[in-house]
């Protein structure tokens, strides 16, 4: 059995375990402020506007605080800019939060979650200036290769702005980590394998596997609730995340194996509440079956590769 897990890479490169900071940087969306759209992904649930580069101290100080019990003294942490769009700014708004996020020795990696289509020039040099000092990480909200699939999250970019931002990114020094959505309505098994086998082949770094889930206040729970939106049971999803893991290269690596949304505000499926259940079933399922990163690859090559 084996799967590429983020904390064995993490451990074996920093010497101990590495804790994630949630950060919010206040960036809105070009999904939300109308420059594409106004209600963001069809699964979003909110807007934001930009924090103060003072502010980023004390977050990492309060999340900092959150882990102290687990962490101990001599911890490492991620500085993650999680939420919404964190490069869809001015550069002189987005680099003062970047330092600030990036200013204690303790912190040794920046990771910053934002779209492929968010990503201009001034921003690739500010994570090229940022990747010269710390690890960087870029996550990219990809979801799916399938076309009707993203418009019907209403994605707002081509798979080859995609493509280019990949691209982009590794000539900067900086690593790509890629968001997969499994459960989309319309997807079968093997529509989902083929975006993660895409995926691989385009050259990320590493991969987060989230399960569609339905939250409260977003236009996802209005067709849930309308009957147009079926959710996987969890035996489905487990089937599903090792197909997938199956046609992902052995180097890969795996940052996350499922999704959860708060409790507050999850609809459905009521499974994914409970994160301690689905993390025990996903490992009892991947060694039952002997689990294998990349067994299922071939030389075939991908369209687009």
């Amino acid at each position: 059995m084996y799967w590429n897990r983020l904390n064995d890479v993490l451990r074996a490169r920093y010497g101990t375990k590495v804790y994630k900071l949630a950060l919010s940087s206040g960036c809105s969306c070009p999904n939300r402020d109308g420059t594409l759209g106004t209600r963001g992904c069809i699964f979003c649930d909110g807007a934001g506007a930009f924090a103060a580069a003072g502010e980023i101290s004390r977050q990492l100080e309060d999340a900092k605080a959150r882990v102290a019990a687990k962490a101990g003294p001599g911890a490492k942490y991620i500085a993650y800019f999680q939420s919404f769009t964190n490069t869809y700014g001015p550069v002189e708004r987005l680099r003062p939060l970047y330092r600030a996020a990036m200013a204690p020795e303790d912190v040794v990696i920046l990771s910053v979650a934002t779209r492929p289509d968010c990503l201009p020039q001034p921003v690739l040099e500010l994570l090229a200036e940022c990747a010269a000092e710390k690890e960087v990480w870029v996550e990219l909200g990809l979801q799916t290769i399938h076309p009707a699939s993203a418009a019907y999250l209403r994605r707002g970019y081509d798979l080859e702005v995609y493509d280019r931002a990949v691209e982009q990114l590794h000539q900067i020094g900086a690593q790509v980590v890629v968001h997969q959505i499994l459960g989309l309505p319309g997807e079968t098994e093997e529509m989902m394998a083929e975006t993660a086998r895409y995926i691989g082949c385009s050259g990320a770094d590493g991969v987060k596997f989230h399960l569609l889930h339905v939250l409260r206040g977003t236009d996802l729970a209005e067709e849930w609730q309308a009957g147009r939106v079926p959710v996987m049971e969890l035996e489905t999803y487990l089937h599903a995340l090792e197909a997938c893991l199956r046609v992902l290269p052995r180097e890969v690596v795996i940052h996350r194996l499922t999704g959860d949304g708060a409790k507050r505000d999850l609809l459905a499926p009521m499974w994914s509440g409970d994160k301690k259940r689905v993390l025990n079933a996903i490992h009892q399922t991947f060694l039952r079956d002997d689990l294998e990163q990349g067994s299922a690859l071939t030389g075939e090559a991908v369209p687009g590769f």
